[in-house]
């Protein structure tokens, strides 16, 4: 059938504002500062098939990842109406342990009609029931706080993952409608905050109810054929879009890699690789090989390290949306983000390397900065093929700090955690954005105030760091200053990059500054600090982290 665009441009909408409208129940309802105020999750929308056709404008590490946790959780899970599935594993569709999601089933009722037997064939009203398999699914991510391990804050510089945290296979925590109470227990046994923990299951509990009553409501209007069809549509929409860009870039293999400072257990520099195909158009005249049906790019990350001893591992769901982002960017701002996009590209990484490890690797820092790196060295390799298009690279770096103690004034755990946001890279056409959370992160930062209100902290500077942002044409954006006291002895974590050498400049652009660390001791003397550590505080003590700055962009 031919697809009507004004009824395609009205779902899209539809089910874009009921992801946006998850996040905000969500949002709105959750207890930790870190869901509330820096807006640390993500929700989205699949058909029966667990294809995403609807994204809220959340955290890209989340959601190009997060069909494989629904996937994960579909399985063999038998899910009927009112169950809903709860999954942290790395290795299972998630991302680091942190990442809790929880995804649910939708049963829309609809009628059929009942006809009496006979000559009358008089009609007897109609009946309601579920289909057999669900059909769409929602699903609702967000960073806890903690969850346990070796560290408070669940980001600590680990070896293995049974060291990183409590580990949550696709387990059913609601069944029937009913929470699964040994489910939350065992949880929230394992956890430091569980009170907080709690809270934040609840909310996103809130928020797939939220997006599944929409779903119904939808259906209700216009029939749940109707708005299957369209969710089809979106996708082959998406895939069209997709296939019409590719077609606009020159084909050809483009290579680069880049390099993370280290591991945290040694300075060992880790590579990542990309080789990024563009197949020729069918048809064209080509001395290459045909590309195999139906893919018009292979990315392949060939030739990156193995996994490492440390926690910088990403799993294939990380390096797969890293992927995703990047060539969801390359597209118009109103082409829907469905996983249409992608069908045209293949990414293959290699199983047992640092973009693809597996168990029982450490990957809470994968997560947040090896995705980051990943999506640097694929805009380093697309910039030889699209040099008008491409950004210098921004900081390369979530500057994740945690800290963790006992609160003073309640006697309880606490555990803080933030990302600090960095220099953008400059861009084509103008000066990138100083203190902006770039690429793989779409967080904010936690206000000082709502940060001291909710921990015994004290924020002592918070400042753009001047002459950070690398020199050109058009300068790169200013990283940031933060420096927080500790009013309680605290352990202090900091998984970060960018600290042996800055953000790349582009097409003769100058490089960013590299980041630094420090502690202030109490008699005023400082201690410089690498970008992956743990270190223990005491009262009246500061951690300072300075954020890199990003790349300029052409020679000035």
């Amino acid at each position: 059938m031919t697809r009507d665009p004004i009824e395609l441009e009205i779902f899209k909408n539809l089910y874009h504002s009921i992801a946006e409208e998850m996040g905000a129940a969500l949002r709105r309802t959750a207890f930790s500062p870190n869901i509330k105020e820096r807006r640390d999750y993500s929700c989205a929308l699949f058909d029966g098939g667990g294809q995403v056709v609807a994204m809220g404008d959340h955290m890209p590490v989340h959601l190009g990842s997060m069909p494989m946790s629904v996937r994960a959780a579909i399985a063999g899970r038998g899910l009927a109406p009112g169950d809903m599935v709860m999954l942290n594993d790395p290795f299972a569709g998630g991302t680091h342990l942190p990442d809790i999601t929880l995804v649910a089933p939708v049963y829309v009722k609809q009628r059929a009609r009942a006809w009496r037997p006979g000559r009358s064939g008089r009609n007897l009203g109609s009946r309601a029931y579920f289909a057999e398999t669900p059909d769409f699914y929602v699903a609702s991510r967000a960073h806890h706080a903690d969850v346990g391990g070796t560290y408070p804050g669940s980001m600590g510089l680990c070896r293995e993952i049974c060291q990183e945290g409590f580990r949550i296979p696709p387990v059913k925590i609601m069944r029937g409608g009913k929470i699964d109470g040994d489910i939350l227990a065992l949880l929230l046994s394992n956890v430091r905050t569980p009170r907080e923990r709690e809270g934040d299951l609840g909310a996103q509990i809130a928020a797939c109810h939220t997006g599944a009553l929409r779903l119904q409501e939808v259906c209700a209007r216009y029939g749940v054929v109707r708005a299957k069809r369209a969710a089809s549509d979106l996708l082959a929409y998406s895939e069209e879009m997709m296939r019409a860009f590719l077609a606009q870039v020159p084909a050809g293999t483009y290579r680069a890699e880049d390099f993370l400072d280290g591991d945290g257990v040694s300075d060992t520099r880790v590579r990542i690789t990309v080789a990024v195909t563009l197949h020729p158009r069918r048809g064209v005249a080509s001395t290459r090989a045909a590309v195999p049906a139906p893919h018009r790019v292979t990315v392949d990350f060939t030739g990156s390290d193995p996994q490492v001893e440390g926690s910088i591992n990403a799993v294939e769901a990380i390096t797969y949306s890293a992927c995703f982002y990047v060539f969801r960017c390359l597209l118009q701002e109103d082409v829907p983000a469905t996983a249409g996009l992608m069908r045209p590209i293949r990414v293959l990484a290699p199983e047992g390397s640092v973009v693809n490890a597996r168990p029982p690797a450490a990957v809470a820092g994968g997560n947040v900065e090896t995705s980051q790196r990943i999506v640097d060295v694929l805009l380093r390799a697309l910039a030889q093929a699209m040099p008008k298009r491409i950004p210098a690279a921004a900081s390369g770096t979530m500057n994740n700090l945690t800290i963790g103690g006992i609160d003073p004034r309640t006697h309880e755990p606490f555990a803080y955690y933030e990302t600090i946001a960095g220099g953008m890279g400059a861009r084509p056409t103008k000066d990138g954005v100083s203190g902006v959370h770039t690429h793989m992160t779409n967080s904010l930062n936690t206000p000082a105030e709502a940060l001291e209100y909710a921990y015994p902290l004290r924020v002592r500077r918070y400042s753009i760091r001047a002459g950070s942002g690398g020199a050109g044409k058009h300068h790169g954006g200013e990283g940031l200053v933060r420096e927080i006291e500790v009013l309680t002895d605290a352990e202090v974590t900091l998984l970060s990059d960018r600290r042996s050498r800055g953000p790349w400049g582009l097409h003769g652009g100058a490089d960013g500054a590299a980041g630094k660390g420090a502690i202030i001791r109490e008699n005023g003397s400082t201690q410089g600090l690498p970008g992956k550590f743990n270190v223990r505080l005491r009262k009246g003590e500061r951690i300072r982290i300075e954020s890199p700055g990003g790349g300029g962009w052409g020679r000035v």
